[in-house]
């Protein structure tokens, strides 16, 4: 097994350094017809410095957007299901639009459920009461998906 260890790992720092021990094992097998448990690759990976388990790796910082200068550039939009109610009414969507630039509350509709029509409907209360926004922000929700 020392013969083969040394020989997968020698394999992988030349082609495979920057795959995950999983898809290295893969490969390993596939082109290199050197089959090995994905568990041993992993330790042989990790012992020498190719692989950082997750636990170990530094949390990624994501930069903070900036805000819009101004009200009306961009409307952030999003839905929230609760039991808005408690137990005097059923459960329900909260469908909120937040202006980025001074984080003002501008459109909340209870509706039975976050859908597309139902953010048509909130969003031509807004578009009735303020106009029309440079932009709006949405999650990926599937309610915006085609």
């Amino acid at each position: 097994m020392p013969g083969l260890a040394e020989r997968a790992l020698r394999i992988i720092r030349e082609r495979y350094a920057d795959f995950g021990p999983t898809l290295a094992c893969e490969k390993l097998a596939e082109i290199h017809d050197l089959y090995l448990a994905k568990e041993t690759v992993r330790k042989l990976m990790t012992r020498d410095g190719l692989w950082i388990p997750r636990k170990l790796r530094p949390p990624r910082v994501h930069q903070p957007r900036p805000r819009r200068a101004c009200t009306g550039e961009l409307i952030q939009i999003d839905g929230s299901e609760h039991r808005w109610f408690e137990d005097r009414g059923p459960a329900c969507t909260l469908l909120v639009y937040v202006d980025d630039a001074t984080s003002r509350l501008m459109q909340l509709l209870f509706v039975s459920s976050e859908s597309t029509f139902t953010y048509f409907e909130a969003t031509r209360g807004y578009l009735e009461r303020y106009g029309k926004p440079l932009a709006f922000y949405s999650d990926k929700a599937s309610v915006f998906r085609i």
